[in-house]
């Protein structure tokens, strides 16, 4: 799995730890990019389904998030555990692309109803921000 695609899918197992947070009330389910400016580049959507672009890793970063399932540009993942920790959900998650099968873990805080940041515990500046894309 490439890098960039690690990253993207990653992040959309942090966040779909939400969803299945039962105390918290911050819906994960929908679209996410890298920059709130940038989703209609990142993404495409027909007939009601979204999808990524052929280019839009030149753009950004992004997933989808549909119940437990995370939904990247070459990978998909579903969660398998949660935990809360206060503000902060740690998840597991069996994630796959064309080539491999995988366990990620992944660490993500809501920061409000419609962006959220992917954390490594003592690595603040290797935080990364998602904003949800709004639907047209």
């Amino acid at each position: 799995m490439n890098p960039q695609a690690s990253v993207l899918l990653a992040w959309a197992l942090l966040a779909s730890a939400f969803l299945a947070a039962p105390a918290r009330a911050f819906d994960m389910t929908g679209v996410w990019a890298s920059d709130a400016s940038l989703c209609d580049k990142v993404f495409a959507t027909k007939g009601g389904r979204t999808s990524f672009r052929k280019n839009s890793d030149s753009f950004g970063s992004g997933f989808i998030i549909t119940g437990r399932r995370i939904t990247g540009k070459t990978t998909s993942c579903n969660i398998t555990s949660t935990r809360n920790e206060g503000a902060n959900v740690h998840l597991i998650a069996s994630c796959s692309d064309d080539v491999a099968l995988s366990t990620m873990q992944f660490s993500v805080r809501a920061l409000d109803d419609n962006s959220m940041a992917r954390f490594f515990a003592g690595v603040p500046e290797l935080e990364t921000r998602y904003y949800r894309c709004k639907a047209k």
